[in-house]
Formats: C-alpha cells, sequence, structure tokens
C-alpha cells in the first residue's frame, strides 16, 4: 500500500511543470504591487515636505510617514487608478493617472482616534477640485486666477479646467487649529479658539527685524549655527534685515547684543480678496484679522441669511453636493427655500506654523473630513544642500 501510493506521488511530481524565471518574476512583482499598496491606503503612506510653510516644525525635504490608522484609513473614491501616483501619469503633463468610470462614496474605516486640535494632518487641497494648466504644464489654482481676472479673461486665456475627484486633488500639510464645533478668530494675528487665546506651536516662526550690532547682515557661519534660514529681506533702512526666526533665535540674536522686532503685523479690517471667504462687501478681514468663524460639525443646524451665506456657501454646494440659488434675497436650497441648513460631515480649520509664509484656511477655507489623509507621525529622512540632517532622523512629529 506505501508502495503503491509513494509511486502516485512520485508520478504526479513529475507532471508538474516548473515555473518559468520570469512568470515568477511576474508574480513577485504583482504580490509586492498589491502589498505595496495595500499598506499605502489603509497603514501608512510617505510624503515628501516640498514648502516652507511647517517650518520650523517640519523642514523642506523632510521625507514623513503619515499614519492613516490614526482617523481611520480612508476608502477610495477613484479605485481605477495607476499604482503609486496621484493624479497625473509620470513623465507626462496632462494625462490622467486615473479613472472616473468607477466612483465610490465617501467612507472610513474606524481608526484610533479623532482629530484634535494641534495636531499635523495631511489633507487634499480643498480647492484643488479645479485646476488650470500652465504652459509648462503645471497646475495653477482656478479659483485665485478667476477673483484675479475674472471668469471670461481665464475661460479666455487658458485652456479648460481640469477636474478632480476628492482623493486626486494635491497633498498638503498643516497643523490643525480648530475642530468642528469650534468658533475661531484672529485678532492682531493671535489666534482665538472659543474666545481663548491660543499659544503658539513650539517651532513657530514669524518675521522679525534685525539690526546686527554692526549693522551688518548675519554672517553665513552665524545663519548654520542658529539654524536661520537664509531668505533674507531687506528693509529700507539699510541697516536692518527681515528675517524669519523662531523665538530661540530671537533670544540668542539679543543676546548678542542685537536689537530684534517683530514685523507689524496688519491690524484691523482690509480689503483683501484672496482672504476667505473672498466677500469684502461683508467681511473686511485680513489674514491677521478675521473672524469670529464657527467650523461646521456634523448634525449641526445653523441659520443661514445673505451675510453668512458666504462663509458655507463651498460647503454646502462643493462639498455637500447641494443645489444652491438667492432670489429676490431668499435663499433656495435644492429647490426648497429655507433659512438654516445642517451639515452632513464635520470642517477643520488649518494653518501652517511658520504663519506669515504659510497659505492655509484663511486663504481658502474649511476643510472637509473627506479631504483627511491621516496624521503626520515620523520623519524618516531629511536632507538640506545634499547632505542629511541626522538629528531630524526617525523623530517623531509634534
Amino acid at each position: 500500500m506505501n508502495i503503491f501510493f509513494g509511486n502516485i506521488k512520485k508520478a504526479g511530481e513529475g507532471t508538474r511543470k516548473k515555473k518559468s524565471k520570469l512568470k515568477e518574476w511576474i508574480e513577485a512583482v504583482i504580490f509586492a504591487v498589491v502589498a505595496a499598496t495595500l499598506v499605502r491606503t489603509f497603514i501608512f503612506e510617505a510624503f515628501v515636505i516640498p514648502s516652507p510653510s511647517m517650518e520650523k516644525t517640519l523642514l523642506v525635504n523632510d521625507f514623513i510617514f503619515v499614519s492613516k490608522l490614526s482617523y481611520g484609513p480612508r476608502i477610495p473614491n477613484t479605485p481605477l487608478a495607476w499604482p503609486f501616483t496621484l493624479h497625473t501619469l509620470p513623465f507626462t503633463k496632462n494625462t490622467p493617472a486615473f479613472s472616473m468610470a468607477v466612483q465610490w462614496p465617501y467612507k472610513r474605516l474606524p481608526g484610533f482616534g479623532k482629530i484634535s486640535r494641534n495636531d499635523v494632518i495631511v489633507f487634499n487641497y480643498p480647492c484643488g477640485d479645479t485646476v488650470l494648466k500652465s504652459k509648462g504644464g503645471e497646475d495653477e489654482d482656478y479659483y485665485n486666477l478667476v477673483r484675479g481676472l475674472g471668469y471670461d479673461r481665464v475661460w479666455k486665456d487658458y485652456s479648460p479646467p481640469v477636474y478632480r475627484p476628492v482623493d486626486k486633488r494635491e497633498n498638503w500639510i498643516k497643523r490643525c487649529i480648530a475642530v468642528a464645533g469650534d468658533t475661531v478668530s484672529i485678532d492682531e494675528g493671535i489666534i482665538y479658539i472659543n474666545g481663548q487665546a491660543t499659544s503658539s506651536p513650539r517651532h513657530f516662526e514669524a518675521r522679525y527685524d534685525v539690526s546686527m550690532p554692526d549693522h551688518k547682515k548675519m554672517s553665513d557661519s552665524l545663519l548654520n549655527k542658529l539654524d536661520i534660514d537664509r531668505r533674507v529681506r531687506d528693509t529700507q533702512d539699510s541697516t536692518i534685515f527681515s528675517y524669519t526666526l523662531v523665538s530661540d533665535n530671537v533670544d540668542a540674536l539679543q543676546a548678542m547684543g542685537a536689537i530684534v522686532k517683530r514685523r507689524a503685523t496688519i491690524v484691523g479690517a482690509g480689503s483683501d480678496i484672496r482672504i476667505f471667504p473672498f466677500d469684502p462687501q461683508h467681511y473686511e478681514w485680513n489674514e491677521a484679522c478675521l473672524g469670529p468663524i464657527y467650523i461646521p460639525k456634523k448634525g449641526a443646524t445653523i441659520k443661514l441669511d445673505t451675510f453668512n451665506l458666504s462663509l458655507y456657501q463651498r460647503a454646502i454646494v462643493t462639498y455637500e453636493h447641494n443645489s444652491l440659488q438667492v432670489r429676490n434675497g431668499k435663499i433656495y436650497i435644492n429647490n426648497q427655500e429655507t433659512d438654516n441648513y445642517t451639515f452632513k460631515m464635520n470642517y477643520y480649520w488649518m494653518m501652517g506654523d511658520n504663519r506669515d509664509e504659510s497659505l492655509d484656511s484663511r486663504f481658502w477655507g474649511f476643510v472637509p473630513e473627506d479631504h483627511i489623509i491621516g496624521k503626520a507621525w515620523l520623519i524618516w529622512l531629511s536632507y538640506h544642500q545634499n547632505r542629511i540632517r541626522w538629528r531630524r532622523l526617525f523623530s517623531v512629529i509634534r
């Protein structure tokens, strides 16, 4: 009996075809791509910091891991897409890397926690739903251009806009200043949440005018020693130079005998059309003085009128997919006259730690919860001027 079955086994082994090297290689690549895509979608994803808006918390060319598990992984809206791409195929300028043939509604799996104030968060740029392409193939903000140049000129001078679903919009990173249900305001550059002044982040940067004892610019060696960015702004006084500094820089320079003064922020009302909600007729705000603004919370109902409509119109129409018209001073949502609205999602207010160099919620408003990608977690690599910043490696982002 053992001999009989032993012979059958040997016969079966002899009939198997050995896989070719090419087939083994293809199967290994497919497995690696699928595994990496699952990790990238549901566990963590790698990003690189491209701008100084979060200095000194995060520096240009910091490579970070973003945790998808912190708030719960988001199910992709556009599942038909090339792996490891965002919205455009590599080495092309306008070729989409995704198909909108299949669109899934917003859904997020359970996570380890909820978004809290002062979390550093990666999200899809809220106004990235519509972009224009420059002659060089770079993205340009459609809404900013329309506000600056006018609708007719933009449609005349530019090629037709490109439309993108939520999960294919550009990735941005900022600090969450206010969460759903909060009321935020800024007065003389100081942020107030629910009427209480907030403290600045540990590495908060601001512009200062510096006059050294010898009335010269700081040397490169001193800039390196104090870890000060070399982006210098000259002032009208040839003995005074403007730098972006953190509080430790200010203390060190003052100890050396330098005169250091914070650059005056714009105080009072303005008429800057760049500032949210882009309605200077009703809200004459600027980047240093705005609010109070209520941050929408899921299930919360607010009173609507023609005065506050500009604050919430984009949330109602673009993010929550309703129709809205104003006729004879009356508001119609989905063709029904109303004076209130109940929000379907939570929203957040984001700002950069380098406030004077940050394009953030002051310039484009709320971030909806379906735009949230994850929580910035760890710096795994960092370099500057072709040198690794060793002390930043594997540091936790706070």
